[in-house]
């Protein structure tokens, strides 16, 4: 099983702040934010219900598999779809780090 997880949440522009202050709340040391664009048809919308906006950030947080759920549950109440970032996230398991 992997020692870490790397969360990777998806927020409209200008929210990776509220992300990254329920991660650090959780416990996450740190991420990074980068820039994008989403792309989404019409049917998509309709489906979630939301306003899908094309300016999005990414933010990558690499926890612990003793932190990921607290920290994703945090991400979630603070940034989730149901909230103006409309935020959605996931994790994928770390086999191997620099640090490891």
């Amino acid at each position: 099983m992997a020692k870490f997880q790397l969360l990777v949440c998806i927020v409209n522009a200008g929210f990776s702040q509220n992300v990254m202050e329920a991660a650090r709340a959780a416990g996450a040391r740190g991420g990074s934010i980068i820039r994008g664009r989403g792309s989404a048809n019409p049917e998509a919308e309709e489906f979630f219900n939301i306003s899908i906006q094309p300016d999005k950030e990414v933010i990558l947080i690499l926890v612990t598999n003793e932190i990921k759920d607290a920290v994703m549950t945090a991400v979630f109440k603070n940034s989730g779809l149901s909230t103006d970032g409309q935020g959605i996230a996931f994790s994928l398991p770390v086999e191997r780090t620099t640090f490891d």
